[in-house]
């Protein structure tokens, strides 16, 4: 395949006359169909054999093409590029996207355009000395303290460590001493939740006590159209097992002993008193700002940082982020329970209902305006 030197997705994107939608078959495949059918985009969704059933037979209304892959890995293969390619494809960007096709693969071998900027999909890994954490000292948004040795831990910490058969997923676990660290690492070693590669990169910071928000926005590259960005609306997650848990009264808690994994299974609309969401604003107006500069051209479309407002110096509330995401954050409730959409459909004068709405809308203005290279990478 083509090499980094060679790959040119902005001339690619110069000769279409209309385009394709591209959707991976997995985490926001459903919305990002839903959005493209309703703004009236032909859409190309790519599946794996055996993960498929969800979208060419429950929904294959969302999708004029399927492409069948024995493997998601097997998108960078040269005739399947080819074949996005003579469709117009312009490929929307998620989370499974990242990690089953690989960012060296995305960065250096995957021609087909991209709404969005493929070199930041990297920066969501903590591990990465240009990632989250980086842009977010640069940009002044306060994150959780980190602890570089169990060792350290002096206060209620959670532990962020990669479970050991899901490349999704991580196993968070809470420890109060160094000596209740080892304990549970050494329990979820035992079951196989974690391994010891895992867990010598996992992340040890202070588990910050507030309600918990994921805050999203859209950010705009033809700025002068549509303006900087928008906020989209708040929501939070459901996860396994730590649901269960903590439906449970808390005396029945401390009977069970199995260890708590905080998979993602589903989302929930929320929303926060507008006298503190000035700070979310001016957070997510920061980080597209030192994103540009880091990251050129920075961040185009959905962007989401999650974290909680929380009590800090002297008693005042803050908003500390703990993760952010650089793509569509999978997360159908937002759409629906948003009070943002009716704000954002008096802003535009069109019908907001969803947040990949806003994505669809700048394409559709790039592909008349003649300004796709700009919205792409």
């Amino acid at each position: 395949m083509a090499s980094t030197a060679t790959i040119n997705p902005k001339k690619v994107v110069s000769d279409y006359k209309d385009v394709t939608i591209g959707i991976f078959g997995s985490h926001s495949a459903k919305e990002i169909g839903m959005a493209a059918k309703a703004a009236g985009f032909r859409t190309v969704v790519v599946v794996q054999r055996g993960r498929d059933k969800l979208y060419t037979v429950y929904n294959n209304h969302l999708y004029d093409e399927v492409i069948m892959l024995d493997r998601f890995s097997d998108l960078l293969r040269e005739e399947v590029q080819e074949t996005l390619i003579e469709m117009n494809t312009i490929f929307i960007p998620n989370r499974s996207f990242a990690v089953y096709v690989g960012y060296d693969g995305i960065e250096n071998s995957f021609e087909v355009p991209i709404y969005g900027n493929r070199f930041l999909l990297r920066a969501e890994e903590r591990d990465n000395p240009r990632g989250q954490y980086y842009l977010m000292e640069k940009a002044g948004i306060r994150y959780p303290k980190e602890f570089s040795s169990p060792e350290e831990i002096d206060r209620l910490v959670v532990v962020k460590v990669q479970q050991a058969n899901n490349p999704l997923e991580r196993a968070f676990f809470y420890a109060v001493s160094p000596e209740d660290y080892y304990r549970q690492a050494e329990e979820l070693l035992k079951a196989g939740i974690i391994n010891e590669e895992g867990l010598e990169k996992a992340r040890i910071e202070e588990y910050v006590l507030g309600a918990r928000f994921n805050a999203n926005f859209h950010s705009y590259s033809i700025k002068d159209v549509f303006g900087d960005f928008d906020f989209v609306g708040f929501s939070d997650r459901r996860q396994v097992n730590l649901q269960g848990f903590l439906n449970l009264p808390a005396k029945e808690q401390l009977k069970i002993n199995v260890p708590v994994k905080n998979e993602e299974i589903g989302h929930f609309g929320v929303t926060m008193r507008e006298s503190k969401q000035e700070v979310v604003y001016e957070y997510a107006e920061r980080l597209i700002r030192v994103c540009e500069r880091e990251y050129p051209p920075g961040i185009i479309g959905m962007f989401g940082l999650q974290g909680a407002m929380a009590y800090g110096v002297d008693d005042k509330l803050e908003f500390v982020v703990f993760d952010i995401s650089f793509r569509v954050p999978g997360d159908p409730a937002i759409g629906p329970t948003s009070p943002e959409m009716r704000n954002l459909s008096l802003k535009h004068g069109r019908k907001i209902e969803d947040p990949l709405d806003l994505t669809m809308m700048e394409i559709e203005e790039a592909l008349k305006a003649e300004r796709l290279e700009e919205i792409v990478t």
